[in-house]
């Protein structure tokens, strides 16, 4: 039995995704999730062969999540079911140790080959993510590559949903005094002024939904 967990904060995404799993007798869904936190907390607990993140989640994208899974050694395989085939997003995932990537324009044909292919644990890209894409993903030749860290995307992020310096620390456990050098990090590598600059580039880049 292969046990799979969803994470997305659409409850549409979320019940669809679940119909389609439960038509395999030998699949079953584990639990739900609504954001990254939740993710994590839900993947510790119960222990999935397979996590399902959406890639824009609250609190913590899908690829922090991704990250750190690992970080708590768990055997899941991550997939990153995204809207997006940006190569920034996929070359962030593949370092965080994420094994597929999945268009969600793609999840009616793809999601069974998806799953069958990471409980094997073996590699799955989406068939819309080109080869090209996928190069420049895994060798950093990205044009359109951003100038952040992956944690100072996830800390961007979270100041963009209003989050503060003494909020986002738990959330990614780490001190407030690293929050603010990553924050400081990103604000002279984006050459903004102020929070209003981040949150901009958050909703620029798709980072938070608007």
């Amino acid at each position: 039995m292969t046990r799979i967990l969803i994470a997305d904060d659409h409850d549409v995404v979320r019940d669809g995704l679940r119909a389609l799993i439960e038509t395999r007798g030998d699949w079953t869904v584990v639990a739900e999730a609504r954001n990254g936190q939740e993710a994590l907390e839900l993947a510790t607990a119960t222990q999935p062969d397979v996590v399902i993140l959406d890639y824009a989640m609250p609190i913590m994208n899908g690829v922090e999540v991704a990250r750190q899974l690992r970080a708590r050694r768990l055997r899941a395989e991550v997939l990153i079911f995204t809207m997006h085939d940006d190569d920034a997003l996929i070359r962030d995932a593949l370092q965080a140790g994420v094994r597929g990537c999945l268009l969600k324009a793609d999840a009616r044909s793809h999601l069974f080959e998806a799953i069958e292919t990471l409980a094997r644990h073996k590699p799955y890209i989406s068939g819309k993510v080109s080869g090209a894409l996928l190069d420049a993903a895994l060798d950093g030749r990205s044009r359109a590559a951003s100038p952040l860290t992956p944690r100072e995307r996830t800390i961007v992020q979270l100041i963009g949903e209003g989050r503060t310096n003494k909020e986002i620390g738990p959330i990614l456990r780490i001190s407030i005094k690293t929050v603010e050098t990553h924050r400081a990090s990103a604000l002279r590598k984006l050459g903004a002024r102020n929070t209003a600059d981040l949150i901009r580039y958050a909703i620029r880049n798709r980072m938070i939904e608007v």
